[in-house]
């Protein structure tokens, strides 16, 4: 049966009807319909386009609980803010505007069964001040201004930044533990057995020391032990006194003794000179153009360019400024890589006795990954793309 025509009385009488709030347990959320009895509701419920919108509930039910949930509170929350800022007001007041709405989110279709459970909820989001009397729940709204909620905002982005950067260190001291057990399953470790000998066998120690020795040994298991202490805990204090300087941590003194290794480790090629673009000697040099190559600095700067402005840590650590977005990073020369240029373009020689001199790229060997540089002088030399990079050309 169709529906009546506008004017008739009939259609005066289902306007009359539909007017107001209806039942709520004729109400369909997923379909935002209002039943007037129970016989609508029952053809409702069996008709195509509902059966549609549960097989669409059913396939993420969480997330519809969530929207409603959030458009529930949002609603509610608005009437707080507008209507009652920073005052007292009975829970059930608000609540009763709110569904003075005809077309409001219902609670049934939220993540709160009663009203009692989303006030409570309220008051542990810190949103409003919440208490309970023998009349009921009272809300008060906590006004923010913009100014507090930035720097909530700030304080949140700052802790979360400390807290990914304490994770860091933590999972590299974990990793130098591990590090430093596995070296010790690696070592030998002797045990003391059992003599094996026969009854009338005679053990015989073969120990030769030599006399001046033997007396060294006796006058030193003769020192007086406290004296030694006192004179220890003296020198101690007068070094604490003269430095002032704090004791270094223990990722200190990693850093540190990596340095010492770095510059032990210079290898000498085949010409005599030490190679100063390996890993053992710096080859950073301010002025020239740098390709970013650790994956562990994030898709922002891996295989990024930049320019070092700066040399620092006896050259093994350059003051890289990137060229897109400007920005400037500390990175060890183990993270970077020279780059190569168009032919025709100054280069800056990295090692070598032409170390620092300004050349010409004339030609690219792509088979044998090295270039033939012109000098001011007019000769031409062949060098390996790890021993020349792109000069910086502002």
């Amino acid at each position: 049966m169709g529906k009546h025509e506008v004017g008739t009385p009939k259609w005066i009488s289902n306007k009359i009807k539909s007017k107001g709030l209806q039942k709520l347990r004729w109400y369909c959320q997923m379909c935002e319909k209002q039943c007037r009895d129970e016989n609508g509701f029952k053809c409702h419920t069996s008709s195509e386009a509902h059966q549609r919108q549960l097989l669409l509930f059913g396939e993420n039910p969480g997330e519809y609980l969530r929207d409603y949930s959030k458009q529930f509170e949002k609603a509610y929350t608005d009437i707080l803010k507008r209507q009652y800022p920073g005052k007292r007001v009975h829970a059930n007041v608000v609540y009763q505007q709110y569904i003075g709405f005809k077309e409001h989110i219902h609670m049934n279709s939220t993540c709160w069964v009663t009203l009692t459970s989303f006030v409570k909820h309220l008051g542990r989001s810190g949103k409003a001040i919440v208490d309970e009397t023998e009349k009921g729940w009272f809300v008060t709204w906590i006004e923010k201004d913009f100014e507090t909620m930035e720097h909530e905002k700030k304080l949140a982005k700052k802790d979360k930044l400390a807290k990914d950067d304490d994770e860091r260190v933590r999972e590299y001291i974990d990793a130098q533990i591990e590090k430093a057990k596995a070296e010790e399953k690696n070592t030998e470790v002797h045990e003391a057995t059992e003599l094996m000998k026969a009854e009338d066998e005679v053990v015989k120690l073969d120990l030769k020391m030599q006399d001046k020795k033997l007396k060294e040994d006796t006058k030193s298991d003769l020192k007086n032990v406290f004296k030694d202490l006192s004179k220890g805990d003296k020198k101690r204090d007068s070094k604490d006194d003269g430095s002032g300087k704090r004791k270094k941590s223990a990722l200190e003194e990693i850093m540190e003794e990596e340095k010492r290794r770095r510059k032990m480790q210079k290898p000498v090629g085949d010409s005599g000179q030490t190679d100063s673009t390996s890993s053992g000697a710096p080859w950073l040099t301010k002025g020239i153009v740098v390709k970013i190559v650790a994956k562990s600095l994030g898709e922002k700067y891996y295989k990024k360019k930049g320019v070092v402005k700066e040399l620092l840590d006896d050259g093994y650590v350059g003051l890289v400024v990137m060229n897109d977005t400007g920005a400037k990073l500390k990175l060890d020369q183990e993270h970077l890589e020279t780059v190569i240029p168009q032919e025709g373009r100054d280069v800056v020689i990295l090692s070598g006795k032409f170390r620092g001199e300004i050349a010409v790229l004339r030609k690219i060997d792509t088979e044998k990954f090295s270039g033939v540089l012109k000098l001011d002088s007019g000769d031409k030399i062949t060098l390996p793309y790890e021993q020349f990079s792109k000069k910086y050309a502002p």
